[in-house]
């Protein structure tokens, strides 16, 4: 079994399994020609539950046939155009090349004497982003596994800052359009369960200034602590950007630490012309970024950055077998002290490849094609009669709800809405996700693939009004 650990005597295996594996993924790229197969559960579910783990194959084509099977065709592939649900991009060569050389050195960020350069390598990701940010020359951060971790850390930074003797009086101010980790992150910090404020939004869905502003001043009235305000530049359900230079007055009016979650909007931090969107992002104690949404990275790849190194101080416990105190005297840099994982994976340098294979300006531009075909895809349903598009999309975001002609009952259009969805799924032509908005089911095209085009866009409304149409319509005929 030793001729599997990858060493110096193992190279050319090494080079001859992944090259296969490598052409097997090539191929399967080059002749998908739809996002999805529409395989059901019921289907797929009994192949894998018939494999043995207990009796390998010993061969590597063996596996690699038997994965054709059970993963690789049925798979959903982001990288088509008709993909569009999820927050999920298709990702750049040099960022793929990078998970390559990671996962076979695998590194571990964690301490120094496990990464070397991949420590410094990361440290001039984090600087670098700090800048484009704009958070000045004391900030910080350390790359994490996603938004719901640095949404986690930024809140948990921001707990201990505000030295409150009883959690209790803790609160934290998000719009209803902000992302669930909010809450989640208050639970997971011992918060009560009043923790977090909910901020009404406005037509456009962004964060009502007025609002936090009213709130904030009945939370210091009633002796609570306003422990922060998290602004969202990018929601999850609209991609709307909340205002953060007034979000920003505020914080700094009654004390409060500003986070923003920033974990799809990152992009516009390498937009050649679209930077001007989160003006007031500078202002912030913390970020959430994403790189594996808006940078076409493959996941993991996000950070939490904060304006102020000291406060990451909060996240820094010292074992002796790993990063006694004595290091941080030696200058020895240990990202570990600044993380809440310990083993971690080698993440930045796919985007240290990505900047140094495209540049920058190269993510920005990809970013800006997406941002200006959802402005497109935002033409499109305002002019079609079928569909009612709920607000103008910030960055590439549409959610929208297909209105038949002859129906007026909200729940059966509700549910027309839902079966076009599912059978567009199961058809494999197209792929796109559902929300709610006001109560009632609406559609959403998350649209991060620089290949759609607008009459993708056009082609799938035809798919999405088809099914709903025929359900509408064998509906009528079981109701006569």
């Amino acid at each position: 079994m030793r001729s599997h650990l990858l060493n110096d005597t193992t190279a050319e295996h090494y080079r001859r399994s992944v090259t296969e594996g490598v052409e097997r993924v090539a191929a399967k790229l080059a002749t998908t020609d739809r996002p999805f197969t529409g395989i059901t559960v019921d289907a797929l579910a009994p192949r894998i539950d018939g494999i043995d783990l207990d009796q390998p194959l010993h061969d590597t084509t063996a596996v690699l046939d038997e994965l054709e099977d059970v993963y690789l065709q049925d798979a959903v592939y982001f990288h088509h155009p008709r993909y569009l649900a999820h927050l999920n991009c298709p990702v750049v060569i040099p960022a793929v090349l990078g998970e390559a050389v990671l996962s076979a050195v695998n590194s571990s960020l964690d301490t120094w004497d496990q990464s070397a350069g991949g420590t410094l390598i990361e440290r001039k990701l984090i600087d670098w982003t700090a800048r484009r940010i704009g958070l000045g020359p004391a900030a910080d951060g350390v790359f994490t596994s996603g938004g719901t971790q640095s949404n986690l850390q930024a809140l948990l930074l921001a707990r201990e800052e505000a030295k409150a003797d009883d959690l209790a009086r803790l609160r934290v101010f998000a719009s209803e359009a902000s992302h669930f980790s909010v809450k989640k992150s208050a639970k997971l910090l011992g918060l009560g369960p009043d923790a977090v404020v909910v901020v009404p939004v406005d037509h456009d869905k962004r964060m009502r200034t007025v609002a936090l502003a009213h709130e904030l001043e009945r939370c210091a009235e009633a002796g609570l602590v306003p422990m922060a305000v998290v602004a969202t530049a990018g929601t999850t359900d609209f991609g709307s950007i909340d205002p953060l230079p007034e979000i920003a007055e505020l914080c700094a009016q009654y004390g409060t630490w500003m986070h923003v979650d920033a974990a799809y909007g990152c992009g516009l931090l390498a937009s050649l012309r679209h930077r001007d969107r989160i003006d007031g992002i500078e202002r912030a104690d913390s970020v959430t970024v994403d790189y594996h949404k808006s940078f076409f990275q493959p996941v993991s790849s996000s950070a939490v950055l904060v304006r102020d190194a000291a406060t990451l101080r909060h996240a820094t416990y010292h074992a002796e077998y790993l990063n006694p105190r004595r290091m941080v005297t030696e200058r020895i840099p240990n990202q570990v002290d600044k993380s809440l994982q310990t083993t971690r994976r080698f993440d930045a340098l796919k985007l240290w490849m990505t900047l140094r294979v495209m540049g920058a300006d190269g993510i920005g531009q990809l970013f800006d094609e997406v941002c200006d075909l959802a402005a497109e895809g935002w033409k499109l349903l305002a002019a079609d009669p079928r569909y009612d598009v709920v607000v103008a999309p910030s960055l590439s975001t549409l959610v929208f709800r297909y209105i038949p002609a002859a129906v007026t009952d909200p729940a059966e259009i509700d549910r027309a809405n839902l079966h076009a969805r599912k059978a567009l799924f199961a058809s494999g032509d197209a792929v796109v996700a559902g929300t709610k908005v006001g109560g009632r089911h609406y559609l959403k095209f998350t649209l991060l693939n620089p290949e759609t085009t607008a009459s993708d866009i056009a082609a799938v409304l035809d798919l999405i009004a088809g099914h709903a149409e025929q359900y509408l319509g064998e509906s009528l005929d079981r109701a006569c």
